[in-house]
């Protein structure tokens, strides 16, 4: 008797008309997609995924090293895979810092806003006083013509090639103005007067910028800067540049990470490929976020002092020890060693230049 076969839909390979699923992809032979079928295989899909994050989340907190252990031996289906389990709460993490970071970024503009806020001069009906205020325009006036006319004649002794001839004394005394520095390198200590009246006055910014002391031939970088120092200076929010700070921090990690692992293949160098110490940092920084995003959220309740603070700190370098004893295998006084030396270096040296790039590249890109 012929066997009659059925064409699966979604491999589009032959297989015999009994099989309920197709032994080529798997797929169900005869799934007629109906509201039932399509919430049921969602339903399904999602708790089992939350299945093997159950049971990976409890090993996580409370047995150092051992999913790690356990998926280096071969146990990967039962537990949610560390480059999985470290992105949904790496996500869930940074999602619950959001809170956190929005009211840093509203706090840090309004201490600015009160620590640059320009002087008022309070209005009174007072002829003395008008006489004042048009003598104050006047003056401000001519620093302003004399800012600008500054700035035009270094640029044309620097067309002519004269600039090093005059001394900064000599140019001041031809217009008569603030005293100008600059000697080729980064220099801000610019008279901010002068730069609010240019700014008031409608000063394009590279006159500006000349004024703050950018050179006509400073490059690429330096001229960047000045333009953010510049418009730093007329915004005076810093919340922008924290902002962009904290968006570099989830793609800063995709670094650190492996870095981490790096540190972890030198110092067990004899234990495993580069993908096992990767393995451990998935799972350990997963830890981390996690203990991270519970002190967030407990913190929105109720804040927690300080020394609690502290002692959660201490207890994940504990953690950290505990799991490298069990992952690697090696006694209390070498793990405590390397697990010391890997946290100093990291902390030291690692975190810190990490933070330096962010913040220069949310200053220049903010």
């Amino acid at each position: 008797m012929k066997t009659k076969l059925e064409t699966c839909k979604n491999c589009e390979q032959e297989f015999d008309e009994d099989f309920k699923f197709c032994p080529h992809c798997g797929q169900q032979a005869k799934d007629e997609l109906t509201v039932k079928v399509l919430f049921y295989n969602t339903i399904s899909n999602y708790f089992s995924f939350d299945a093997r994050f159950l049971k990976s989340f409890f090993p996580l907190l409370f047995k150092p090293g051992y999913l790690a252990k356990k998926f280096i031996e071969g146990k990967r289906l039962l537990y949610l895979h560390p480059a999985q389990l470290y992105l949904f709460i790496s996500v869930v993490f940074f999602f619950v810092f959001s809170f956190i970071q929005r009211d840093q970024v509203q706090s840090l503009d309004n201490k600015l806003a009160k620590t640059l806020k320009k002087e008022q001069v309070v209005d009174t009906i007072s002829p003395q006083h008008i006489r004042d205020s048009l003598n104050i325009l006047k003056l401000q006036k001519k620093k302003v013509k004399d800012s600008i006319a500054r700035a035009a004649l270094r640029k044309t002794l620097m067309d002519n090639k004269l600039f090093h001839s005059f001394s900064e004394t000599q140019i001041d005394s031809i217009v008569n103005g603030e005293n100008y520095q600059n000697n080729g390198v980064l220099n801000f200590d610019f008279n901010e007067k002068s730069i609010d009246l240019l700014i008031e006055m409608g000063a394009t910014d590279a006159v500006v910028l000349k004024e703050m002391g950018l050179n006509d031939d400073a490059g690429a970088f330096e001229r960047r800067f000045y333009k953010q120092i510049l418009k730093f200076y007329k915004s005076r929010k810093g919340g922008s540049i924290l902002q962009a700070f904290y968006d570099t921090i989830p793609i800063a990690m995709f670094f650190l990470l492996p870095i981490f692992a790096l540190f972890l293949k030198v110092f067990y160098r004899k234990s495993g490929s580069y993908a096992h110490h990767l393995v451990f940092s998935f799972y350990y920084f997963s830890f981390l976020f996690t203990v991270f995003s519970i002190i967030i959220s407990i913190n929105f309740i109720y804040d927690i002092p300080d020394w609690i603070d502290f002692l959660i700190a201490v207890s994940t370098f504990i953690y950290l020890l505990k799991a490298l004893r069990v992952f690697y295998q090696q006694g209390r006084f070498k793990t405590f060693l390397k697990g010391g030396i890997v946290t100093f270096l990291f902390l030291s040296f690692v975190a810190p230049l990490t933070a330096f790039i962010l913040g220069m590249f949310a200053f220049m890109f903010y």
